[in-house]
């Protein structure tokens, strides 16, 4: 057990590894589209309700994140993350869940369900909301962990009145990714 514990600690996630790395390393000859990739242990988690930066950072061994903006009002983002064990990276969903109970205010708030994927899993949801009603904008995400990694896979948008169909996407990167991420984690 212990031996796995450090090897899991010293593995770290490789360039080429995200679905989308082939994507954002091509070049868009749009000025409004980019992709900003980082390898950063520190990076903030793409799905933060409360924009702390502290937030499901303990025990983290290695990440990678690409984000692709197209300016005004879309985005999407791929995180993978491993932590030292796999209750680090369990109470890193236990944190982001609470975050989005607490940080949720009147005019943007956050609800969480509970998804069949991985080990443990989380949709998500963002949502914009003006008068009582959901408004335009919001997020959507899927936050799985699988062993000691963390996937997140996130869609940013002009949603309106949040729906199951709004996660297709990224249940389906989920899916793809979860078929490989054992290649680096410990599962």
């Amino acid at each position: 057990m212990i031996a796995a514990l450090l090897v899991a600690s010293a593995v770290a996630v490789p360039g080429n590894f995200l679905l989308y790395e082939k994507a954002a390393a091509t070049k868009d000859p749009n000025p409004e589209h980019s992709w900003t990739r980082s390898s950063r242990t520190s990076a903030a988690l793409v799905v933060n309700p409360c924009q702390k930066s502290t937030l499901a950072q303990a025990g983290r061994t290695s990440a990678r994140t690409l984000v692709y903006t197209a300016v005004p009002d879309y985005s999407k983002s791929e995180q993978v993350i491993l932590y030292a064990s796999p209750d680090a990276a369990s109470k890193a969903v236990k944190d982001l869940g609470a975050a989005a109970r607490s940080c949720s205010t009147r005019d943007y708030r956050y609800t969480t369900a509970p998804a069949r994927l991985g080990d443990e899993a989380l949709v998500v949801t963002g949502q914009s909301h003006q008068g009582g009603k959901p408004a335009v904008g919001g997020e959507r995400a899927v936050v799985t962990r699988r062993g000691n990694a963390l996937l997140l896979y996130t869609v940013s948008g002009e949603w309106g009145k949040p729906a199951k169909a709004d996660f297709k996407q990224q249940t389906k990167d989920t899916n793809r990714m979860l078929a490989k991420i054992c290649q680096i984690a410990d599962c």
